[in-house]
């Protein structure tokens, strides 16, 4: 029962935060079976971050700035980045700039709940513990998730320099706010807590922005209504 207890503790908030941000397509949902699909491809990201980050740990060795914002933050959001790129970026099913949103928090979301699985797996986390990384790291990714998906949706549906421009940031703002994240982490061993407070309480202020400017942007709110029934 306990074992069950803290399993549940481990996946239930990055499929409650998915569950948030797809709810929160308010124009033109995303098949469910695309976001799952996508959800699982964050499971698959972790074992390519793992070896990297080993290996670039063992090359470069253990520095903080360096391993914040290069093997933890670089190595984890690139990778998150690159499979939505290839595999999402030019799929018929984005069709509207808050999907960007929709499946960055999905690969960022399932990335994040096998991190929480291998943290209960290892006997490092009790509930307790598993709750407080629901309301940060998973919390983290997720919002993480919601920059790079909403850049990349302005990327999708702009033309010119601009797109690439949108691109780049897709990828470099997540990695500035993930690596600032794991600076306060790896260097407050006394008062973190309330530094990460505070920053991810601007994460969720900018983040919660960008969902409601994507939502704008979407072309199926200028539908008529007897044209959405038949959508």
């Amino acid at each position: 029962m306990l074992l069950f207890s803290v399993l549940a503790a481990a996946i239930a908030p990055g499929i409650a935060l998915l569950t948030y941000f797809y709810l929160k397509d308010k124009y033109d949902s995303e098949p469910l079976h695309m976001v799952i699909k996508v959800f699982l491809m964050g499971f698959l990201v972790v074992l390519p971050v793992m070896i990297f980050q080993r290996g670039l740990t063992i090359w470069l060795g253990d520095h903080t700035l360096l391993t914040s914002f290069g093997i933890s933050a670089g190595v984890e959001e690139f990778l998150k980045w690159f499979v939505l790129y290839h595999i999402i970026y030019n799929h018929t099913e984005f069709d509207e700039p808050y999907d960007g949103i929709v499946y960055a928090t999905a690969v960022s979301l399932g990335f994040a709940t096998v991190e929480n699985l291998l943290y209960a797996w290892a006997g490092y986390s009790s509930i307790g513990t598993l709750i407080i990384r629901s309301l940060l790291p998973v919390s983290g990714h997720a919002m993480f998730g919601v920059i790079m998906g909403y850049y990349m949706g302005l990327s999708k549906f702009s033309n010119g320099p601009k797109s690439k421009v949108f691109l780049a940031l897709s990828l470099l703002f997540p990695w500035f706010w993930h690596g600032l994240y794991d600076v306060i982490l790896n260097t407050l061993t006394q008062e973190w807590i309330w530094f990460i407070a505070l920053l991810m309480l601007l994460l969720w202020f900018l983040g919660m922005g960008q969902v409601a400017r994507a939502n704008s942007r979407s072309p199926f709110r200028l539908m008529k209504p007897e044209e959405e029934v038949n959508l």
